[in-house]
C-alpha cells in the first residue's frame, strides 16, 4: 500500500491504495467522487475525464501515484446545490444531455478548454470533445452547450462556421 495524497477541489485527500490503483479508482472508491464514470476502462471514452493541474485526463489511465500532490478538479468541485457552474447551467439550458453519463466528462473537459483562455471555432470545440463520446445524441446539442458557455465564460463569439467551406 501507498499513501497518496492530493488536492482535489481544492481539499487536501489522502488514501492509501496498492500501486496499481488508477487515479479513477482512487477517486471514486477511496475519496468517494463518483462523478467521473467508469466507461470502457481503456481512455477511448472519455466518461472518467477529470483536470490533472488544469489539464483533462482520463482517470482510467493515470495511476494514483502519478497524480501525488497534484490538483484534481471533479465535477463535483463545479458547483453548489444552490448555485451551478456556467458550463453546467449552459448544458442544461439547451438540454445538452440525456442520460447524463457522459456528462460528467464532456463538461470537465469543455472547462480544461476554456480554461484556456483562446478564441474558439466550432471545429475546435469538436476537437477537443473527440475524446468523449456520447451514445445518446448526435453532439449537436453538446455542442451547443459548449459554445453557450464559452461565450458565457469569456464574453468572446464562436464565429459563424463557412458554409460554403463544408
Amino acid at each position: 500500500m501507498t499513501d497518496i495524497t492530493l488536492i482535489v477541489n481544492g481539499e487536501e485527500k489522502t488514501a492509501s491504495v496498492p500501486p496499481e490503483t488508477t487515479l479513477l479508482k482512487m477517486l471514486r472508491e477511496d475519496l468517494n467522487y463518483t462523478g467521473a464514470k467508469l466507461g470502457c476502462d481503456v481512455g477511448d471514452c472519455g466518461a472518467c475525464t477529470v483536470l490533472v493541474d488544469g489539464m483533462a485526463v482520463n482517470a482510467c489511465l493515470m495511476l494514483a501515484g502519478q497524480a501525488e500532490g497534484k490538483k484534481i478538479e471533479t465535477i463535483e468541485g463545479l458547483s453548489t446545490l444552490e448555485e451551478y457552474h456556467p458550463i453546467q447551467k449552459a448544458f442544461e439550458d439547451v438540454a445538452a444531455l440525456q442520460c447524463g453519463f457522459c456528462g460528467p466528462g464532456m463538461i470537465m473537459s469543455t472547462k480544461a478548454l476554456i480554461d484556456q483562455g483562446e478564441d474558439l471555432t466550432k471545429q475546435e470545440i469538436k476537437d477537443a470533445l473527440s475524446g468523449n463520446l456520447c451514445r445518446c445524441t448526435g453532439y449537436t446539442k453538446i455542442i451547443e452547450g459548449v459554445i453557450d458557455a464559452y461565450e458565457e465564460i469569456t464574453g468572446k463569439k464562436v464565429p459563424e462556421e463557412n458554409p460554403r467551406a463544408a
